[in-house]
């Protein structure tokens, strides 16, 4: 099939509607140039999780034998999912080739037109059905600049958690929260003289008339995940872990058929 099938037939429709406005023929153009570049980019997104989630908060058990179980648990979900997907997509395969064959045989042209519609759904699905069966294969093979990125997200996304919940509790993280932190390696008494620092920081800039701005948070937050960047390593080594494997990361190629 064809690189970019809904993408080519979004700009047949484009063509065929816009005689008088050709802006949407520049529209459908450039986003046919930039589709290789997003495939590319958004392969990731097929996969459940990174190899960061797989080591910090899917397996969280702190002892070496239960933290195996965990995972030989994790490796046989993929192996069904893995299977599941493959006869999803064989199957795909052989109505497409059904469809193609009764397209062939059809006369009647609005019967053609309705039959082509249904032999490029199917052969869209089977993009996607294949796009998660790799999924499945790379759940533990993820790309570096992805990985790394994991790490901030969760110390950040935490630390927003933390100081939201604080905000409505006196200055105190909750319990939920605190839990995140641990998973994660980082020390719950830190964060919770970050947060108290922080919003005594905020307090004190309205008493003196100033505003503080939602910026000013961000920053703080990016702070903390340079602070702690490398505590979630640390807590993973302990407990037997690799927190990235680089032997199993890979930066995923466009498939053939893209490349034409």
């Amino acid at each position: 099939m064809s690189k970019d099938l809904m993408i080519t037939e979004l700009e047949k429709n484009f063509l065929t509607v816009s005689e008088d406005k050709p802006e949407y023929k520049v529209m459908a153009t450039n986003i046919k140039e930039k589709m290789p570049a997003v495939q590319k980019a958004s392969s990731n997104f097929y996969k459940s999780h990174s190899q960061f989630m797989n080591v910090m908060l899917d397996v969280t058990a702190i002892t070496p034998i239960r933290s195996i179980k965990h995972s030989l648990a994790e490796v046989e979900k993929t192996r069904s999912a893995l299977q599941d997907a493959y006869f999803k997509v064989e199957k795909s395969k052989i109505e497409i080739k059904i469809k193609e064959r009764e397209l062939e045989k059809c006369e009647d042209k609005l019967d053609a037109e309705y039959l082509q519609l249904e032999l490029t759904e199917k052969q869209a699905g089977l993009v996607t059905s294949e796009k998660h069966m790799q999924a499945a294969l790379r759940k533990m093979i993820t790309e570096e600049e992805y990985e790394i990125e994991e790490c901030r997200y969760h110390i950040m996304t935490c630390m927003k958690q933390a100081l939201n919940a604080a905000r409505s509790h006196n200055g105190i993280i909750d319990e939920g929260n605190l839990i995140y932190l641990f998973d994660l390696g980082v020390n719950a008494a830190q964060a919770q003289a970050e947060v108290f620092a922080y919003l005594q920081m905020e307090n004190k800039m309205m008493e003196e008339g100033q505003a503080p701005t939602h910026q000013m948070t961000m920053k703080w937050l990016e702070a903390c995940a340079d602070k702690w960047a490398d505590d979630p390593k640390i807590f993973a080594d302990y407990r037997g872990f690799n927190i990235m494997d680089k032997q199993s990361l890979t930066n995923v190629p466009l498939l053939e058929e893209d490349k034409e």
